[in-house]
């Protein structure tokens, strides 16, 4: 990772074909809301970054943990209470 620089840059440190009188109209954030509307950045505690040092032993973990999760809740809708054998009595 690069450092950042500590020099301020001044309009006369532009090269001379930025025209700044173009520029007026700017508007900061313009593509904000687009740029992160597909992203999925998830920032995880420095001691699991340790434990998962790269995507896809993150990823993995986590399809491990929702295939758990999906066949413990599966395994709860299926069971179902014991019926007690009853005999049916003829009329």
């Amino acid at each position: 990772m690069k450092k950042a620089s500590t020099k301020k840059k001044n309009k006369e440190d532009l090269r001379p074909e930025y025209d700044l009188s173009q520029l007026k109209d700017g508007v900061r954030g313009k593509y904000y809301r687009e740029a992160t509307a597909d992203t999925n950045l998830v920032l995880i505690e420095p001691e699991l970054a340790t434990v998962f040092p790269n995507t896809e032993s993150v990823n993995r973990a986590l399809r491990l943990l929702a295939e758990t999760a999906e066949s413990v809740s599966s395994k709860k809708s299926v069971r179902r209470k014991p019926q007690k054998n009853r005999l049916k009595r003829s009329a």
